[in-house]
């Protein structure tokens, strides 16, 4: 794991002074080693900064020479099949290995098959920049999935690019305006999809994609995989085998995986929350292991948001070292200054507070830590698939013309009224902030596809453009690239092209390389994403439980008494905190001539939220984390 940043200039050449500063600014992501490279005639340069994994030696060193000399590579990421490319490598020309590393691995595969072939070959997660002296050609890619980031952008003349904002913000050309039309995505998603920015003119790189830029200064972008096409084969293609065989062809297709992503030259462990996705992970590293494996978890002393108890459980059946810490709301408290710059982009997704201080945590211990992210999208674990599916069924057999009606005698009906209500609800049906998912469902009730109703149920803001001044709202990408006739196919879908890679993905990535972690996701082996995809939903869902499949296989391995419980999520009491300790940070910056000086979002209306908020009539807590994170990123940087 480590961090890039470049430069391709028209008018100046490039001073390595101006890399290294490109490079300091993303240290964290790479505190082993600093390398500059330039080209001949001084117009392009490749900064990386290291975060030694695999071949701790000086034969790691970036950026490198291909043996030819042609390509020069800066590449942040691991390719986990790299050994078995050697070996086919190998059998086609004799060849001398400098050392062991991936990125050498890499460079002589781009030689021999070019860069997409080789993308295509490999297994990983990355992000690269690949310079190719012969065509004098500059290409950008990023793994399938999304899971290393990679900016890119033209300042005055200057072609940008790096793993963060942060590297693009050192050089002296960058000046872009805030893009406004992105804040209304981030104030819809709590995070802005690629491939756009919060600055105009920068984008993202899209997952499974390569960017080109040629001799003449064109841009040109090429797929080499997309999810997209993976899932409409997958649904095109399900498996009738027997449920038995499934099982068992999905245990070996996930052990493959872990097995690949344990390789590492340093200390190696694992996040366990004590749910299927984390815990099943940790049960197949530990099967394969032999020394106990490395695990950790954080605790909370609020009930409601506490999991340590069932990791503890899990990890003392399994047999792991592990390792848990308990943090107070002070602990937490104390992350919420550092987002601004964890991030370096507006992102609006609180589990980031606890997702950094489990990083933080085992940073003290590992280098590298799994996850079990990505379960969900795949496995249909998110409680919302199943009962928006319920829902649409239900509502759509309704006129349009009586949702409205119910629509609005369930707004009639104050939050405030609903939630007392809620008391009455036998404890197992209950619902936490009853009268806000209450009119949350009244705003989405109108809807006339399965697919606005799901963009309604995961919007924070329904109409972001109210509220940020003079932007429009972008078309999501999304919309285009997934289409199924299943609702929950359509949800699981949609999420794996936006919500995983652009909010889960990012949250992860950020909150470990804050700390020099490397995080891994076995479920994001693109042979286990299109193995998920030919399994029938029967075995995804079975008698309302979600993630079946994967819960017959940790049975295996673990107790169903210490898995089967409610879904928890990684949240953090936002509520609470923002009418309390946060109130003062909050307040200054949604000062109302604050507001309306700065001139992004519409005053009257974030102040009547944040007012109805403090008095517990609405909890508005969401919605006004979003905002806040756009502030505190703005006075971070733009100040």
């Amino acid at each position: 794991m480590c961090g890039l940043a470049g430069i391709k200039a028209s008018k100046d050449i490039v001073s390595q002074e101006q890399l290294e500063l490109m490079a300091d600014a993303i240290t964290q992501r790479g505190p082993d080693s600093a390398g500059y490279w330039l080209s001949k005639d001084g117009y392009v340069g490749l900064a990386h900064r290291r975060l030694a994994i695999v071949d701790l030696s000086d034969a790691g060193h970036q950026p490198m020479a291909s043996v030819s000399g042609r390509y020069t590579l800066a590449y942040n990421g691991e390719i986990y099949n790299h050994l078995a490319l050697r070996q086919e490598l190998e059998q086609i020309s004799a060849r001398q290995w400098r050392g062991h590393s991936d990125t050498e691995t890499l460079l002589a595969a781009i030689e021999l098959w070019g860069l997409k072939l080789t993308l295509q070959k490999a297994t990983g997660m990355f992000a690269l920049a690949l310079w190719d002296d012969q065509t004098q050609t500059l290409q950008l890619a990023r793994d399938r999935f999304g899971e290393k980031p990679l900016y890119y952008g033209w300042q005055q003349g200057n072609f940008l690019f790096g793993s963060q904002l942060n590297a693009l913000r050192a050089h002296k050309a960058f000046a872009p305006a805030i893009n406004r039309s992105a804040i209304t995505l981030l104030l819809r998603y709590n995070y802005i999809p690629a491939p756009y920015s919060i600055y105009q003119d920068v984008y993202k790189i899209l997952p499974g994609s390569i960017l080109t830029l040629d001799v003449r200064q064109q841009l040109t972008t090429e797929t080499y995989w997309s999810a997209s096409a993976a899932m409409a084969e997958g649904a095109a293609e399900i498996s009738t085998a027997p449920e038995s065989q499934l099982l068992i062809e999905l245990e070996q297709t996930l052990k493959r995986a872990v097995s690949q992503q344990m390789m590492a030259d340093v200390p190696l462990g694992a996040f366990l929350s004590g749910g299927v996705d984390s815990s099943l992970i940790v049960a197949l590293m530990q099967a394969q292991s032999t020394t106990p494996v490395k695990t950790f978890s954080i605790g909370f002393d609020d009930p409601r948001f506490n999991e340590a108890t069932y990791a503890k459980a899990v990890a003392r059946h399994l047999g792991t070292e592990h390792t848990e810490l308990y943090v107070s709301a002070e602990d937490a408290l104390a992350v919420v200054p550092k987002l601004a710059e964890i991030y370096d982009e507006p992102f609006s997704d609180s589990s980031q507070i606890p997702t950094y201080l489990v990083s933080h945590m085992a940073k003290q211990h590992v280098t590298v830590s799994l996850s079990g992210d990505a379960g969900d999208e795949l496995f249909c674990g998110y409680n919302r698939y199943i009962l928006t599916g319920k829902l649409w069924h239900k509502i759509n057999r309704i006129p349009v013309v009586l949702r409205k009606v119910l629509a609005k005698a369930l707004i009639w009906v104050p939050v405030k009224v609903w939630n007392k209500l809620s008391v009455a609800i036998p404890a197992r049906w209950r619902l936490n902030n009853l009268g806000d998912k209450l009119h949350k469902a009244a705003s989405v009730l109108s809807c006339t596809s399965a697919g606005q109703l799901y963009l309604g149920l995961v919007s924070h803001w329904q109409d972001p453009e109210q509220v940020v001044i003079g932007a429009a709202e972008p078309k999501a990408m999304l919309a285009d690239q997934a289409s199924f006739s299943d609702p929950i196919l359509q949800m699981m879908a949609q999420d794996t092209l936006s919500y995983l890679p652009d909010d889960i993905l990012v949250k992860v990535d950020r909150a470990a390389m804050a700390v020099s972690l490397e995080t891994r996701v076995p479920f994001l082996d693109h042979k286990v994403f299109e193995h998920a995809w030919r399994l029938p939903l029967s075995v995804k869902i079975r008698n309302g439980q979600s993630k079946w499949c994967l819960r017959k296989i940790l049975y295996k391995y673990v107790p169903k008494k210490m898995i089967e419980r409610p879904k928890m999520g990684f949240s953090m009491p936002l509520d609470v905190w923002l009418r309390g300790p946060l109130k003062g940070w909050a307040e200054a910056l949604l000062e109302d001539n604050r507001l309306r000086d700065e001139g992004f979002f519409n005053a009257e209306i974030i102040r009547d939220m944040w007012q109805e908020h403090l008095s517990g009539k609405r909890n508005w807590q969401y919605h006004l984390w979003d905002v806040l994170m756009f502030q505190s990123w703005y006075e971070k940087y733009h100040k």
